[in-house]
């Protein structure tokens, strides 16, 4: 996979778009206990040209969030990291992962979505019962 419309055309095959942007695509993917959870596709640029795959998924409101808690969780973490978005004007904790093109073919796609929807599931209900597990 060495572009954006690759990634779009792989997912497309299998998921029902959202989004359909020329640089943004989204979808659900149903994890555990039947949920949705929102997946995000985007592509960056670097300074010097080099184009990266962003997926994210959005895991909760930030207002409230303790920050040591999202450096701690970040620091731990072998895939994955949390920041801040945006979603529908509201400040929003997201779980992210960047991956440059040249690394990245179908299987490690698939994968990322697979991990990304599931952490990104167990986080959201985390927060959402305001309980200390990450």
């Amino acid at each position: 996979m060495r572009h954006f419309e690759a990634v779009r055309s792989h997912l497309a095959s299998s998921h029902e778009l959202k989004h359909n942007d020329p640089y943004l695509i989204s979808f659900d993917v149903i994890v555990a206990g039947g949920r949705h959870q929102g997946i995000y596709l985007a592509e960056l640029e670097d300074d010097t040209g080099l184009r990266y795959l962003r997926i994210s998924t959005p895991v909760g409101p930030l207002a409230g969030t303790d920050a040591r808690r999202c450096l701690r969780f970040n620091w731990e973490q072998r895939t994955g990291y949390l920041a801040s978005a945006d979603l529908d004007g509201s400040p929003y904790l997201h779980l992210c992962e960047n991956r440059p093109y040249a690394l990245l073919n179908v299987a490690e796609l698939d994968r990322l979505v697979g991990e990304l929807s599931t952490l990104g599931d167990i986080l959201e209900q985390a927060i959402a019962s305001d309980e200390d597990e990450f």
